[in-house]
């Protein structure tokens, strides 16, 4: 158990060149209260890689309501393959009901994603970081370049946390690109999603997200009609406020 604020820039030095494993090696061994934040998308290797170097995984992932057929089938797929158990959040009954009553189910397209968002994705993460210590995401530089070209392997998370409450972020494969992902994924033969064979690339919820084009950024297919420096949901909103 972590009992002081850990030296966040020293250690972004000592493990900036260090592989996933290493990292995660060093999110386990730091916190007891640790888990893996699960999107439905290729971050699988994140459980991958975390079952070969701790037996202790706790792994949570947000329903929103709005995910694809496939992403649910693969969910259970996941938890099937590696045995584990998925806690999986859902937005607030109390929050979703009047925004959709009173906006409907697609005000996104004219006002932006940011308030659908907030219910069905911030708010059930919020209530779930403020019981952890620290999380681990899948985060990767190249997932986007106006938002994601800077992140860390290890951050304090001032976004969900603050200076009295510390919360820290793990993002082991922030220096990988697409590439070893995947060759990952078929070394060790790990179960992906099959919308990634549909043309998907970054896959969310079903009205925000489309197959991209060849030669398009994986980020094309999220929140298309929206300018390039807003697409986060506001998971990881430090990264749009380091820009």
């Amino acid at each position: 158990m972590v009992t002081k604020p850990l030296n966040t820039l020293q250690l972004q030095l000592e493990y900036s060149e260090r592989d996933p494993e290493a990292i995660l090696e060093l999110a386990f061994n730091t916190f007891d209260n640790i888990a893996i934040s699960f999107s439905g998308a290729e971050d699988v290797v994140l459980i991958e890689l975390a079952t070969r170097v701790t037996d202790n995984i706790s792994v949570f992932t947000l329903d929103t309501g709005r995910l694809h057929p496939e992403t649910y089938r693969f969910i259970d797929q996941v938890r099937e393959h590696y045995g584990i158990d998925i806690e999986v959040l859902s937005p607030d009954p109390a929050e979703l009901e009047p925004f959709v009553t009173t906006k409907g189910f697609f005000s996104f397209y004219q006002d932006g994603h940011q308030e659908c968002c907030g219910i069905r994705k911030v708010a059930p993460l919020r209530r779930k970081l403020s019981q952890l210590d620290a999380w681990i995401t899948g985060q990767r530089k190249d997932q986007s370049p106006n938002t994601r070209a800077h992140i860390p392997v290890i951050e304090q998370d001032l976004s969900f946390g603050s200076q009295e409450n510390l919360l820290y972020k793990f993002n082991p494969l922030a220096n990988w690109r697409s590439a070893q992902v995947w060759e990952t994924i078929h070394e060790y033969d790990v179960p992906f999603n099959e919308l990634h064979q549909k043309g998907f690339v970054s896959i969310g919820c079903e009205p925000c997200t489309r197959p991209v084009l060849p030669n398009q950024h994986e980020r094309a297919g999220r929140w298309w009609w929206e300018e390039a420096t807003q697409k986060e949901c506001g998971l990881h909103a430090s990264n749009s406020k380091s820009l």
